[in-house]
């Protein structure tokens, strides 16, 4: 087992993910022999890490000490907050505790990986506290792009460990929703408040971020001018935004269809907490979309971050099978690209406007606002929350920089601020604050929806070298007794040259691989198999680099007699 170098008496923080980036939150209070886990999530890969579905954290770490764990606790239920959950769980499981809305999100992904029999899953309020021998935790309520997001208070014997979530301060929510509990939040920042570890996400922006019913205002003007049908696309865990703008076409008396597997969860889940309520005459199957006028319609989908599977992808290359896109068509994009997806996204709009149909989207619609706080929020919180210590989490380096920067204007001391790795220890007292140690928190990519189908280094180094350089396979059939080939070598190229006009350099490349072999068989009395493969790589490899300058995967396929 990894025991962290830090002293007896010290609280030691880390992040097993979301330092230094977006996405794949997974943060750690320890004090002695017990651990908070704050989130678990995923982050989703950009395009150079061809075929990988989710990056989560390693979990080494925490699976060597396990049995010091007392909970995981969830600020909110995004992806990149709770998406790692059915994984972490298949290595090592451990209570769970999440808000209403959070906990429903959950237990949809418990089910689908068939954990929820095994999980200990407790739905928490925010006036819940939890309380370990040596710990406790407390929660407080913030605001964000989806219900029941929460800040989460870890009680120390050095002090009070505070982690935002993410948050932006908005005074007038929808729906008559609660605001931030500034109470809460001055209440925590007393004499123990020990460190903070905040949301970083919009350090770049010298504002304080616009109220989700700016957004309502401009759904609802939009509405009223559009005369066609309406494909709304948004993050399914927005129910704000879902919310908005199913009322605005109920008021239009628009029918509503929804598309998309996790919009369907997210409104299923909003409709039982409560903070959906669509009338169950309003909602439309797929069968009744072409009965319907153009202008009593909206279709409600995920894919506005250019998903290629999600409903809006597939309703743009035309292989959705039961929407097509029609002339008068406004597609609405109620949300901003997240970091890595800024090309698929332009991309779906370039396909989108060339279909001839309307796109709304961008700044100037006003049709989105951001879930994280900007500068002014930022500052704001450091001002409530008036830490010792400082963290900034969730968000890039530069961004963490910027964050800094304004936890020194509100009275952090240079010297109490703290840019961390993941990884990366932080052990804490009342007076000190020192990086103690750093353990193993890489990624890890997965194929799909379970764990152990994880992609090597090594396997995404060959899926670039075939992307980029192609591969060539050599073929041929060898006599090792007689120490003769019988047939072959013969090359093949796939992304690599275009053979029909290349006869040459294949010509050439034969010749290389027939002189490789004959030069194994010469070299050693007793070849074996794997002499023969390596020569012909290494020996291939050399030969085409020298010829073309480019350094294409070597396959071989030998028969052996």
């Amino acid at each position: 087992m990894r025991k962290l170098k830090v002293k007896n008496n010290e609280v030691a923080v880390y992040a097993v993910g979301g330092l230094g980036e977006i996405g794949k939150n997974m943060y750690c209070v320890q004090y002695q022999d017990e651990i908070v886990i704050i989130d678990c999530g995923i982050k989703f890969p950009e395009d150079e890490l061809l075929g990988v579905d989710y990056i989560i954290p390693d979990y080494q770490f925490l699976i060597e000490n396990q049995k010091k764990i007392k909970a995981l606790v969830i600020t909110h239920g995004h992806e990149d907050h709770i998406g790692g959950i059915p994984f972490f769980l298949q290595k090592l499981n451990v209570p769970i505790w999440a808000g209403p809305f959070a906990s429903e999100l959950i237990k949809g992904k418990l089910k689908e990986h068939n954990l929820l029999r095994t999980t200990e899953l407790h739905e928490l309020q925010e006036d819940t506290v939890l309380k370990f021998r040596k710990l406790s935790v407390s929660f407080f309520r913030t605001t964000h792009s989806i219900p029941d997001t929460l800040g989460i208070a870890v009680h120390t014997p050095q002090g009070t460990v505070v982690q935002t979530g993410d948050f932006k301060f908005d005074l007038t929510p929808v729906g008559d929703l609660p605001s931030p509990d500034f109470q809460k939040m001055a209440a925590i920042g007393g004499k123990d408040s020990l460190l903070l570890m905040s949301d970083s996400t919009n350090a770049e922006r010298p504002t304080f971020t616009k109220s989700e019913r700016f957004v309502e205002q401009s759904i609802k003007r939009i509405f009223t001018e559009i005369q066609g049908r309406i494909i709304f696309a948004t993050f399914a865990s927005n129910v704000y935004r879902v919310r908005e703008a199913c009322e605005a076409a109920l008021a239009r008396g628009r029918k509503i269809a929804i598309f998309g597997r996790s919009m369907e969860n997210a409104i299923e889940a909003g409709q039982k907490l409560g903070y959906l309520n669509i009338p169950e005459e309003s909602l439309v199957d797929a069968q009744e979309l072409n009965n319907l006028p153009a202008n009593k319609l909206m279709i409600l989908c995920t894919g506005s971050q250019g998903e290629p599977m999600a409903a809006l992808s597939r309703i743009a290359n035309g292989t959705h099978r039961q929407i097509s896109l029609q002339p008068d068509d406004t597609i609405v994009f109620s949300s901003n690209p997240i970091p890595g997806n800024t090309v698929s996204v332009n991309n779906l709009i370039n396909k989108l406007d060339e279909a001839g149909v309307t796109v709304i989207h961008g700044k100037v619609n006003n049709i989105h606002t951001s879930g994280h706080g900007g500068q002014e929020d930022q500052k704001l919180m450091l001002r409530l929350i008036k830490p010792k210590f400082f963290m900034p989490c969730h968000g890039e380096y530069r961004m963490q920089m910027i964050h800094k920067k304004l936890a020194e204007q509100t009275g952090v001391p240079e010297d109490n601020c703290f840019i961390m790795k993941n990884g990366d220890v932080l052990a804490l007292t009342r007076d000190s604050a020192r990086i103690s140690d750093h353990f193993s928190a890489g990624d890890v990519y997965l194929n799909d929806a379970d764990i152990n189908d994880n992609v090597s280094s090594q396997i995404l180094s060959d899926r670039t070298i075939l992307a980029s350089e192609g591969v060539v396979t050599a073929v041929a059939t060898i006599n090792i007794k007689k120490h003769r080939i019988t047939a072959g070598p013969d090359t093949i190229s796939r992304g690599f040259i275009y053979m029909r006009e290349s006869n040459e350099l294949i010509h050439d490349t034969n010749k290389a691989a027939f002189r490789s072999l004959l030069n194994t068989m010469k070299e050693k009395a007793h070849p074996t198999e794997k002499d023969f493969s390596s020569n012909i790589i290494d020996d291939l490899q050399e030969f085409l680099y020298q010829k073309t300058e480019r350094s294409p995967m070597i396959v071989p396929m030998l028969i052996f007699e």
